[in-house]
């Protein structure tokens, strides 16, 4: 933390992505560890560089669209309220301790980040050994939907965001599909069945509590980011696959 703090020090912008990642089963321990990175990380962030004489002009810190929590018939966009599952309340914390920087004078810009799509790992990677022998498929109902974004989209998001944004905006493509969806067209991209499914109760006894973010998901609007006048390079997820693969 010192060395990070540091490295701030004299910087315009800082820009924080710092969290341990979600996709493993929570245990007691690792939930704690999800939090600490994230909320206490900020916090102490923060308090250093409020000692700054020459504090920076924008912070930007990550943030994700489980702020909202789970819902399969909800759409959410920035102004929606928050969620009340572990992932939302980590979120909200999360989000707080950024925001305590505008207290310094500092402008404050949130993204949060949907299911970022990308060659060099992430969500894409994980599931494309699978897919490409031909063993992937639905997880659960598949009704669950899926707020996805390419890496460009993504990275474009924060550099608006850099660049004079202030408060929460989404880092999702403009059109979320269905788990079964997002199946159909990963299978034609890389023309493979689709055929076997993931079983939630199989999922469930895998990654525990985990298990809920591929089984029941949210449906999330960047208004905001449109609102900006962002034209997103791939709305689409199809061409946004084919892109990437």
């Amino acid at each position: 933390m010192d060395k990070a703090a540091r490295d701030c020090a004299g910087a315009d912008v800082v820009v924080n992505l710092a969290g341990a990642p979600i996709a493993k089963r929570w245990t007691r321990a690792y939930k704690l560890e999800i939090r600490r990175s994230r909320v206490e990380l900020t916090r102490a962030l923060i308090e250093r560089i409020a000692r700054f004489d020459r504090k920076p002009m924008a912070y930007v810190s990550a943030s994700a669209i489980g702020y909202y929590g789970m819902s399969r018939t909800e759409t959410f966009i920035e102004t929606s309220l928050h969620g009340d599952d572990f992932l939302a309340r980590v979120c909200v914390e999360w989000e707080h301790e950024a925001g305590r920087a505008a207290e310094l004078g500092i402008r404050v810009a949130i993204v949060r980040s949907g299911i970022a799509l990308g060659r060099d790992g992430g969500a894409l990677a994980m599931m494309l050994p699978a897919f490409r022998f031909g063993l992937g498929g639905k997880i659960g109902s598949g009704a669950q939907w899926m707020s996805w974004v390419h890496i460009d989209d993504l990275v474009d998001t924060y550099l608006r965001a850099i660049d004079g944004t202030a408060g929460a905006i989404n880092g999702t493509a403009p059109e979320p599909v269905t788990n079964a969806i997002f199946t159909q067209t990963l299978g034609r991209v890389l023309r493979r069945p689709t055929l076997l499914g993931v079983p939630a109760a199989a999922l469930a006894v895998a990654l525990g509590e985990a298990a809920s973010m591929l089984t029941e998901g949210q449906r999330v609007l960047p208004e905001r980011t449109l609102a900006s006048g962002y034209r997103f390079r791939y709305p689409q997820l199809e061409p946004a696959l084919r892109a990437l693969l």
